[in-house]
């Protein structure tokens, strides 16, 4: 496989990390640069870990996996999304926006985005498995570049957010429901 095609399924592979980036740091209580490349930490180790899972389970698991992924991501995202719709839903004064950002948009909130975002690199890596490929320079490759994605996505989520103002939160939870919408419409079309 050549260098080319490995940095194409990088970036294919981090596109709804990004999507998804852009919609936690315009709902994040301005985000700094460290917070976003703690996210893109958060979110390429963990994309950059399903493909090798993926390639570990192989042809056993390959049907398992592509017939399920889409309804997985798409539940964990919806979740997540309608979770910061109501969030932003409710005025400061009940504990919205402003008092539980930070918990909405800690480690295992974080964690799960990525790992909603990043299903269908495991069945990329199951098929990888039958391919004459180091997993391990494809995994280190989409894991480097989901954490640079996910990082600028965060920063100009963090833009548009202050554009977007107290409807950021809002409109990142709708974000996130579309990813899932549009990840399941994919895998269910094709």
């Amino acid at each position: 496989m050549s260098l080319l095609s490995i940095i194409l399924i990088a970036l294919a592979m981090s596109t709804d990390a990004f999507a998804a980036a852009v919609g936690k740091g315009a709902a994040m209580h301005k985000p700094r640069f460290p917070d976003a490349l703690r996210a893109g930490v958060i979110f390429g180790t963990i994309e950059g870990l399903t493909p090798v899972i993926g390639w570990l389970l192989g042809l056993a698991a390959a049907n398992y996996i592509s017939e399920w992924d889409h309804w997985v991501a798409f539940t964990l995202l919806s979740m997540l999304g309608i979770h910061m719709i109501y969030a932003g839903l409710k005025s400061e004064s009940d504990g919205g926006a402003t008092d539980a950002a930070k918990r909405r948009h800690g480690f295992w909130s974080l964690a799960a985005t990525g790992l909603a975002t990043s299903i269908d690199a495991m069945a990329v890596g199951v098929g990888l498995a039958f391919l004459d490929v180091n997993i391990g320079v494809v995994a280190l490759v989409i894991g480097l570049t989901t954490l640079v994605m996910v990082t600028l996505g965060i920063m100009l989520g963090r833009i548009l957010g202050r554009l977007a103002g107290k409807r950021a939160e809002i409109i990142g939870g709708f974000l996130l429901i579309a990813i899932g919408a549009t990840i399941l419409y994919e895998h269910l079309s094709a």
